[in-house]
């Protein structure tokens, strides 16, 4: 399901859960809403405030940094492909085959990773498998061929790792059950703000801000915690620029 129908479902339960609050106002006894009543629940809600704003603060933090993380990898992997590239251009006429491998790699690695649906190729077999193959079948004719060789598997290795990552790291950073936890956390916190608050437009109104607020909190964790699509994804570009000289 996309960030936006999982933020649209937990707007729909706190609303939902203020707005039974209040009907629930209608049916209880009169004892049960005294002051007395409002203020144990007031203290029992704040520290079912505190815990649920500590966690969702946690799981932010974590999706923020799963986002850094494969951003700053999608740039080490750009940048040690141009630098490979640039290493083979430098080996001769020789390497011109490793070099198409080498674009047909970086293309592939951005299909994988910016795909909609995901690619099933293994990235053990295909374009990163045939480069290897290349390098290891040029022989250098000089010292500086042979360096240059030696730097260029190194390059390879590397980028076979960055790959792996990635691909690895593809997957959700999110706890489902805890994040589950949260959202029943603020359905009841929700509940005991309509079930004492003031039946007027102004209280309405600020429950829906609220309710928006705190939905709005969930998308900008799913959002993070997907970097290669939505709306806060890693830019494409960030490999267009590393193809675009080769």
């Amino acid at each position: 399901m996309s960030s936006t129908g999982i933020s649209a479902i937990v707007f729909c339960i706190l609303f939902g859960s203020a707005l039974s609050g209040v009907l629930l106002r209608k049916y209880l006894p009169g004892h049960h809403l005294s002051s007395e009543a409002k203020d144990t629940v007031k203290v029992a809600m704040g520290l079912v405030s505190t815990m649920t704003a500590l966690v969702l603060g946690l799981l932010v933090a974590a999706a923020k940094g799963s986002y850094d993380t494969q951003r700053a990898e999608v740039i080490q992997l750009a940048a040690k492909t141009a630098f490979l590239d640039r290493v083979l251009e430098i080996y001769g006429t020789e390497a011109a085959e490793s070099r198409g491998h080498l674009r047909k790699t970086l293309a592939s690695a951005e299909e994988r990773l910016w795909a909609a649906s995901g690619s099933s190729e293994d990235p053990a077999v295909g374009p990163g498998k045939a480069l290897y193959e290349s390098l290891q079948s040029l022989v250098p004719k000089t010292d500086t061929q042979r360096a240059l060789r030696a730097q260029a598997a190194s390059q390879v290795t590397d980028l076979g790792q960055l790959r792996w990552l990635l691909y690895e790291q593809s997957g959700s950073s999110i706890s489902r059950p805890l994040l589950i936890v949260v959202i029943s956390w603020l359905a009841f916190i929700f509940l005991s703000f309509g079930l004492f608050a003031p039946n007027n437009a102004v209280t309405l109104v600020s429950l829906l801000i609220a309710a928006v607020s705190v939905a709005g909190s969930i998308f900008l964790i799913f959002e993070l915690d997907r970097p290669f699509n939505g709306f806060i994804q890693i830019p494409p570009e960030i490999l267009h620029r590393a193809l675009r000289p080769m």
